[in-house]
Formats: structure tokens, C-alpha cells, sequence
């Protein structure tokens, strides 16, 4: 399979690098932060506004746009692109994960997943094949298969069990895959808990397939920092060099420079948009909660030297004054400034890996971010 990813420097004292991935709608430049888009939608965002930020790679969720609107209309629509008015790359999650936390009301079978919809209790069944097939519908950029995703403290029967039936699972997507010729890019997902022989097990299964990109599962799951830093390098270092590397489901700015300096490339979370929703801003000196009753009437940026319209234009006291009074206008202007502020972030890591001082850059980010 041709190599859809090129690396184009490495910082020398450690496993970062920069890259460009080559996607169906458009090259997109590596370490990269997709926002989450569930309902392909980023919450409290315009698509322009996405596209002036730069950013060029969001990601949406199989499972709620299954189950709404569901796959036909999209099917008319003609695809995602279309039916939600974005242009750029969609890489869409199999919605294993959040099947996983559904767990009351899911039953996980050799042949596929069986659940009660969130939304109005209907039961459906998920199969490999049919994921497969939803995100050709979709017309997703990257396709990602279905997987058992798994809780810490559960015993090495339950994660082999887990890792089995995933390897099966991206066997299986990998035929249906081919037999949608190739629609799409389709990566592989690694699993095996927090056990060391299963996750070099996944791996190689996993990379035994000859995927163009591998996805690190079952991280950032409730696990201890210093045990998400563990397996994060003992997993990456299993990895081919050449291979698209994604950590599912990270993004705080400590876990993404932990994850840079192993290699990874590609990182997605609600946690920027999230946090924005509730009144906490991201800055350089760390996390602003607008709340709090010292930011009353404050008259000064939320960052100063940011650079977005939000912090050249709003003072701390009057985003409070939004949040307060429950205007939709607060959330909104949050949510950009923390998008901006993460691209700027993933864009001053690749700056430092180019010049060769990454570690450096690291060091000094954590020690102003207050960690």
C-alpha cells in the first residue's frame, strides 16, 4: 500500500518530528489537534471560523451520526463533505468508544456489538462490516475500525479477550475495506490494556496488516498520568517510523508533548472545546476560569500576545460578564479562543522540532503553563 505520510524533520534529541499526511481532500501537516466534531459539528463553532483558525482536519463519530440523521440521509446528501458544508478532512471514529461507554446497555459478541440507542432505546448491532460501510457512506478521509476499548484494573483474560476479538475485527474491516475499493484511508487500532505482552502482541497483529496508519487505543482512559506515559512509549516504541502514529482521545497540552516526544503525530479531544463551554480559557500562563469572582470586571485580554480577535477585541470581565448572565455569546468566543490557542500550540511544537530544540521548548512551555 502506498505510504500516505512523509516526515520532513526530526528533532534530534528525542522521537519528534514533522510531517505531512496525504488525504483524499487535502495535505495536512503533522503534529496535527483535530477538533471533534460528533455530530459533524464542532459545538459552539462556525466552519469559517474552523478554516480562518487553519484548521484542515476535523473528526466526527460514527455512532451518533448512525443513529442521527442516520445513513441515509447522508446517503442522499451526498456524503459528510456535502451534507455539513465542510471542505477540508474528516476522520471519523468507529464509535467503539462510545458503545464501550455505554456498557449497561451493550453486549460485545465475536460477531459484532450489540446496544440500545442513547437517544430512544432502539437496539442496534454494529459489525465491523457495517462500520466499514457507514464511513464509506460518509465519505470520511480516514476511516477508523470497530474495536473493544477497555477499563484499567480489568484482568489479562479480559484484555487478551478484548485484543482477540479487535485484531478479528480489523481483519475484518480490512476485507470489507478492500472490497469498497479502498475508499478512504483505513487505519489500525492498538489495544491490550495496560499490559505490556498484549499491547506488543496488538501491535504486531495490527501491523501485520499493512495499514497506512496506527492508532494507539485504550489511553487516557481514567489510568494514572505516569501510567499513561508508560505505555504510551513502550507502545510507540513498537512502531515502524514510517507509519501515520494517532493517540485517541488526548488532548491536554501536558499529554501532547509527552506524546510528540514519542512520535505521535495526530491527536483529537473535547477537552478545549469542553472546558470552553464552562468558562475556562486556555493561555500561556495555564487554564483561566472565567468565573471566578477575581475576574470580575477584570479589564485586560484573556492572553495577552495570543494574537485571536477574541483576546484583541474582549476583557476578562466582560467574557465573564457573558458567562454570568448565561448569554450564548460566551461559550462561543471561548470555544475560538481555545481552538486558536491549540493550533497555535501544535504550530510552536513543529517551529521547535524544525530548529532542533524541542526538549527545550517543552521544558520552558510546562514550567509557564504552571505543571
Amino acid at each position: 500500500m502506498d505510504n500516505i505520510f512523509s516526515v520532513t524533520c526530526r528533532d534530534p534529541s528525542c522521537e519528534a518530528k514533522t510531517g505531512i499526511l496525504t488525504l483524499p481532500h487535502g495535505n495536512v501537516e503533522t503534529p496535527v489537534f483535530m477538533p471533534v466534531g460528533t455530530n459533524a459539528a464542532v459545538k459552539a463553532i462556525t466552519h469559517r471560523d474552523l478554516e480562518e483558525i487553519g484548521f484542515r482536519l476535523i473528526l466526527g463519530n460514527t455512532y451518533h451520526l448512525y443513529l442521527r440523521p442516520g445513513l441515509e440521509i447522508i446517503r442522499s446528501c451526498g456524503g459528510l463533505h456535502r451534507f455539513s458544508g465542510w471542505k477540508d478532512s474528516i476522520l471519523t471514529d468507529s464509535g467503539g468508544f462510545q458503545v464501550f461507554s455505554l456498557a449497561p446497555f451493550r453486549k460485545i459478541r465475536e460477531e459484532g456489538v450489540s446496544f440500545r440507542s442513547h437517544i430512544d432505546g432502539s437496539s442496534h448491532v454494529f459489525t465491523p462490516e457495517l462500520v466499514v460501510d457507514a464511513q464509506t457512506i460518509f465519505g470520511s478521509d480516514i476511516i477508523m475500525p470497530l474495536d473493544v476499548c477497555t477499563p484499567p484494573g480489568i484482568s489479562w483474560a479480559e484484555a487478551e479477550k478484548a485484543l482477540r476479538i479487535t485484531s478479528d475485527w480489523a481483519r475484518r474491516s480490512q476485507g470489507r475495506w478492500k472490497e469498497q475499493a479502498g475508499q478512504g484511508i483505513l487505519f489500525g487500532i492498538i489495544q491490550g490494556n495496560f499490559f505490556q505482552d498484549l499491547r506488543r502482541r496488538s501491535a504486531e497483529e495490527i501491523l501485520g496488516l499493512d495499514l497506512p496508519g496506527i492508532a494507539i487505543g485504550g489511553l487516557s482512559v481514567g489510568e494514572e498520568p505516569v501510567v499513561f506515559g508508560e505505555l504510551l512509549a513502550f507502545t510507540a516504541a513498537l512502531l515502524p517510523r514510517e507509519k501515520t502514529r494517532y493517540v485517541m482521545g488526548i488532548g491536554t497540552p501536558e499529554y501532547i508533548l509527552e506524546a510528540v516526544e514519542n512520535g505521535i503525530d495526530m491527536f483529537d479531544c473535547v477537552f478545549p472545546t469542553r472546558i470552553a463551554r464552562n468558562g475556562c480559557l486556555l493561555t500561556r500562563k495555564g487554564r483561566l476560569v472565567l468565573k471566578r469572582e477575581e475576574n470580575r470586571g477584570r479589564d485586560a485580554p484573556p492572553d495577552p500576545g495570543c494574537g485571536c480577535p477574541v483576546c484583541g477585541r474582549y476583557s476578562i470581565g466582560y467574557l465573564r460578564h457573558l458567562f454570568k448572565a448565561g448569554e450564548i455569546l460566551g461559550p462561543v468566543l471561548a470555544t475560538y479562543h481555545n481552538l486558536y490557542y491549540m493550533k497555535k500550540f501544535m504550530e510552536k511544537i513543529s517551529d521547535s522540532i524544525k530548529n532542533h530544540t524541542f526538549s527545550r521548548f517543552k521544558k520552558d512551555f510546562l514550567s509557564e503553563f504552571g505543571l
